[in-house]
This record gives structure tokens, sequence and C-alpha cells, in this order.
């Protein structure tokens, strides 16, 4: 049995800076640096309904042959030449109106690119694990240049320098473009390329691979997934329905949980040891106790001040990447979205009492779940019905991406994040910056609801 840090255990509160005295200092379009096609890149009915930008920010320590000015010219230009193979980054959303379908209309316009400074020093700024909503500063909305019949870019790129020397590489990417696995290898070879090297990795952009069947044959049931009440594509950070889930606005407290690698390998113990009497074909992984462990305090939290409904069905959603479970596999390098939502269901009695290893198998059996039938049937109800992933919470998981592994030529970053944003029906799990098999859990609830997950979380691990 694995030993617990307690004090690993404590959820993270800091006082960063609520404003990071950020001055843009200017921006552009980079554009590729050969001439491209003219074309229209098909996307799957996994790239159509992600049409919003996800933010990352990387940071950097200072370097002593890489000043930030060297770096935005470096960077700026390893942009202009990895857009040769990424054309469509360089491309701009259109709708076909002979199909009604969003598509990547690859016409050369450009990607952002912002220089920018901070009144800051790196260390200054606080804890990184600690996602500060003044990151937001660190990766602009849109760009200031842009004409007012201009489509906005698919791909914004900020480089903010800090006062020690330090500096953040801030993107902003459409998710229709791509998942995280995609843009991990986006960015090793935009590394490559300021390296001067060969591309890290060959891209494979058929689109086709994941198109529907014709006509669709929808063979399995799909609980987790509902017809949108927006047309297809739309952005849905401009409508009054949000993708995923329902979000109203209400009071929510904010922390992070750190799990360390010793408390990992005890949840896994505990769920083993449960194994010796049942048998089981749960796969006992890190990311499944730990999605487990998640799932039953956020299920429990939810009935706070003592109205728990014990048969009340709880289910929980967390992302599969499809690519090597699809017949012929996907290779790799696909760059489109590969990931399908799986989802475990359980009444909230089973979660509080039930045994470790028997949750974990709910959560393994959702993955195992994602066969190439399977992925075909969730492909053609899309098709039919023009849906998206809903369910109580999503377990978003940022944990294993590896974007903090990328080598530039100014080295590897300090510390990677998404920019995030306060939502109790989204928990996301990201790398802790020191110990590199630990995962921070990051919550976001309702002060009652928060008080009941944190008794939980300590309870759960006793």
């Amino acid at each position: 049995m694995g030993t617990l840090d307690h004090e690993s255990l404590s959820p993270i509160n800091p006082s960063p800076p609520p404003d990071l005295k950020v001055t843009l200092q200017h921006s552009s379009l980079v554009f590729p640096s050969q001439q491209t096609a003219t074309k229209s890149i098909f996307l799957s009915n996994f790239d159509q309904v992600l049409n919003f930008n996800v933010k990352t920010v990387h940071f950097f320590p200072a370097h002593p042959e890489f000043s930030p000015p060297a770096v935005a010219e470096k960077l700026k230009a390893a942009l202009s030449k990895v857009l040769v193979p990424y054309d469509f980054l360089a491309g701009r959303l259109k709708r076909n109106q002979d199909t009604d379908r969003l598509e990547i209309d690859c016409n050369r316009a450009g990607v952002g690119f912002v220089v920018a400074s901070s009144e800051y020093s790196l260390d200054e700024i606080g804890d990184l694990v600690y996602p500060n909503p003044a990151f937001r500063q660190l990766i602009v909305q849109s760009l200031d240049n842009l004409e007012p019949h201009d489509l906005p870019p698919l791909c914004i790129f900020q480089l903010t320098s800090f006062k020690c020397g330090g500096f953040a590489m801030g993107t902003s990417i459409n998710h229709a473009t791509g998942d995280g696995l995609s843009s991990k290898k986006f960015l090793e070879n935009l590394a490559s390329q300021a390296a001067d090297k060969p591309l890290a990795i060959t891209l494979c952009n058929n689109r086709h691979l994941l198109a529907a069947r014709s006509p669709p044959q929808v063979t399995f049931p799909h609980p987790d997934l509902v017809e949108l009440k927006i047309p297809v594509g739309e952005d849905q950070n401009q409508n009054q329905n949000p993708p995923v889930f329902a979000c109203p606005n209400e009071d929510l407290d904010f922390k992070i949980f750190r799990l360390s690698s010793a408390d990992v390998s005890s949840l896994k113990e505990k769920a083993k040891a449960g194994t010796t009497t049942a048998p089981t074909k749960a796969k006992i992984t890190g990311f499944n106790v730990v999605a487990t462990h998640v799932w039953r305090c956020k299920a429990l939290s939810r009935d706070a001040a003592g109205r728990r409904d014990p048969d009340r069905l709880s289910t929980v959603l967390y992302a599969v990447d499809i690519r090597p479970r699809l017949r012929p596999p996907l290779p790799p390098s696909y760059t489109g979205n590969g990931v399908l939502t799986a989802y475990a269901t359980a009444a909230c009695k089973e979660l509080e009492e039930g045994p470790l290893w028997r949750l974990v198998e709910m959560v393994s059996e959702g993955a195992a779940r994602m066969t190439d039938e399977y992925a075909r049937s969730a492909i053609d109800w899309g098709e039919v019905h023009k849906g998206f992933p809903h369910g109580e919470f999503l377990v978003s998981s940022w944990w294993r991406l590896g974007f903090a592994q990328v080598e530039y030529p100014w080295g590897k970053p300090r510390y990677s994040c998404p920019v995030v944003y306060r939502r109790k029906d989204i928990i996301l799990l990201f790398p802790d910056i020191v110990d590199a098999d630990g995962v921070n859990v990051l919550v976001a609830l309702p002060t009652e609801e928060m008080k009941v997950f944190q008794n939980l979380f300590y309870k759960f691990l006793a």
C-alpha cells in the first residue's frame, strides 16, 4: 500500500497578482513562407461541433542565448515555415452553402502574432500550477489590426516577456482544427522548425478518414450525446447555449487539490487489493483511479446539506483517443479531432459504499466500449442528429499530453497549462510542476458543495 503525503493533499491557495500588467507592443499576421494550394478542407463531425478556441500558456525561464526579442523573431520565422505543411491553420472557417457544413478555407489569410511585456518577473506571478485568471492576459482574445469584415484567425500566438528575461508563449487555437494530441504534435513540429531541423512528425490531415458512412448506421445507443439547439459549427461562445453543459451564473469557490505520485500509487494499490477476491477486467491505471476518485467526490458533493439521494444516477464523461482503436488505426499523426467521450454511470449509493475496484472497472469499461464500430456509430449519430457530448460533468485531462516536454532551442517550458474558466461541470487534471507522476485536480463548486467535496476527497484517500 502506498503512503499518503498529507501535505501534498492540501488545496493550493496562493495569492497571485490579479493583474499581470501586460502591455501589448505590436501585433501582426504571419503567413506561410512558401506558396500553398488554395483549397477547402473537409471537417469531420467531431471537428464540426468544436468551433471555439482553446488557450494554453507555456512559461520559459530566462535563457542566456535567447532574449525575449530574439525568441520572438525566431518563433515568428519558425511559425511561417511550419504553416507550409499546416496550411489549414493559416486559413479561415467557412460554411459550405451546398452541404451546410463548416470547412476550412485554406486561403493563406495568416495566423496572429502578438508581442507583449509584463511588469512582473516570472517568480513574482506566483505558483504557475495555480491557474490564475490573470493568465488570460498572456493570450489576446482577438487581433486589433483586422478589418471589420475579416474573419478571425484560427491560431494566435503571443510572446510576453517578463522583466527577469523569462517569457510566456500563449497560444489560442480553434478546437475545430484539432485536439490536444494534435496540438502537442504541432508544437513539436514548430520547435523543430525553430531549430532549423526537419519536421519532427509527418502530418496526416485526411479528415475524410472520420467521415460518416453513407447511409449513416447508428448501431449503438449514445446516451452521452444530445442534439444541439443551434446550427452545427456556430460559435457557441457567442450563443446562449454553451458547448457540452449548461453553465448558469453562480458564485463558485475555486481550489486545486494536489495528488502526489505516492497518492496515485496508493489509490491504484487500494483498487488492486479489491480484485484479489473478485475477477475484474478493469485497467487500474493512474487516470482511471484518479477519474474514479474525482467522480465519487463530485457526485456525492452535488447533494450537499443532507439532501443526498442514494438512488440518483451520476454520469462522468472523459475523453478517449480513438486513433489506435479504429480498424485500420488512424495514424498517430492525424491532425484533426480524434477523441470520443466515454462515460460511466452509477447510483450515488454505489459511489459512496461500493468497492473501489468496481468503480474503477466502470471507468475502464467506458473506455473499452470505444471500439471501431462504436466510434463509427458515434460519427454517424453526429451526421443524423448534429449533437454534442453532454453529461453531469466532464473530467478533462491535460495530465499526460506532454506540452512541457517539447524541446525548443531555448529549452523546455518550466510549465504549460490551459487558460481556465471557473465551471462547476468541468474538472481539470493537469501535471505537477515538480512531481512528474503527480497530478493536480482543479475544482470549481459552490461553497457548500466544495466543503463536501474536500471532506470526501480526503476521506476516500485515507
